[in-house]
């Protein structure tokens, strides 16, 4: 983690007021909520938030105590941080669309949390005069007040141009989080990376819960919980070296074996997908990094592709 010492270089800071900042959130979803209360609770005001849904009305309400509901353009009025929490495929179109109808200010910090994208989605904002950063943290969010305690253990993704890169350290700091530069060619490698360790293991679960109910375990649960928690440990920690189970093992005929039994079950054609594939993939990886031999690995593939 890299922090400077003057998280605010000369010029580079629109509030003038020892770094505090009124701060307009858009909108109120999961993420810009807890965001918005993060950077209250370090010190900053928030001067507005966008609210259309009940349940985003809600949020707001919840973590936002207080913090008057106001359309976009009031927001980015009054707001000198505005935090743009609004869905990757409308996020172009919501700085464009504020852009042309002149609604940003010259020195106003924009910053947005979408993984997938830079700073290059907020060009029209930059060019309005705007100090352009973009911020993802790298966990999932519920909406709640557990979310402010688990920032403390989050990684945030930045990205910026150098000589305001400091800016959004320093923000992710403040926050609770630990800043992780990532460049603007990197983005999506970045957000595809975290979609596959997290829906993927959300689809993992859920179809490994669905085998197990239908042979009678009322409780999948507490029989996967303790063994996946234990697999992710080990794999942060050790690497792919801590693998184990039948490929690790080069036992063809157990990994056939599974094969057989998904094609002639009644679960969902998806799950026998999910394991061919994965169990592939697991191979190749075994493989390449010595853990079985060229020909246990021809033979799992063997066994796979029948």
């Amino acid at each position: 983690m890299n922090v400077v010492a003057d998280p605010y270089p000369s010029g580079s800071d629109p509030s003038q007021r020892d770094g505090r900042l009124g701060v307009g959130i858009i909108s109120a979803g999961k993420v810009g909520v807890v965001l918005g209360a993060a950077l209250r609770g370090a010190g900053h005001q928030v001067v507005g938030v966008h609210a259309v849904s009940e349940d985003s009305r809600s949020r707001a309400e919840s973590l936002l105590d207080g913090v008057p509901v106001l359309q976009i353009p009031e927001i980015l009025r009054r707001s000198e941080l505005v935090l743009l929490a609004v869905p990757d495929d409308v996020l172009g179109e919501v700085v464009a669309g504020a852009a042309e109808a002149g609604h940003f200010q010259p020195g106003q910090l924009v910053i947005h949390t979408s993984g997938r994208y830079g700073t290059e989605v907020l060009a029209a904002a930059q060019r309005a005069g705007a100090i352009t950063l973009a911020i993802h943290p790298a966990m999932t969010f519920t909406g709640l007040s557990m979310d402010l305690q688990r920032l403390s253990t989050c990684a945030f993704a930045v990205t910026a141009p150098a000589p305001v890169l400091p800016i959004a350290q320093a923000l992710v700091v403040e926050m609770g989080g630990e800043p992780v530069t990532v460049a603007e060619r990197d983005r999506g490698i970045y957000h595809a990376a975290l979609a596959h360790a997290s829906n993927h293991l959300n689809t993992i679960t859920g179809q490994s819960s669905e085998m197990l109910r239908r042979i009678g375990v009322e409780a999948p649960d507490r029989v996967l919980g303790p063994l996946m928690q234990a697999s992710l440990d080990n794999a942060l920690s050790s690497g792919e070296g801590a693998l184990t189970g039948p490929i690790a093992r080069g036992d063809v005929g157990t990994v056939a074996h599974h094969v057989q039994l998904l094609s002639e079950s009644q679960l969902p054609a998806d799950v026998r997908t999910a394991y061919v594939h994965m169990a592939r993939a697991t191979a190749q990886r075994a493989l390449d990094r010595g853990i079985i031999t060229e020909a246990q690995a021809a033979e799992i593939l063997d066994a796979l592709a029948e």
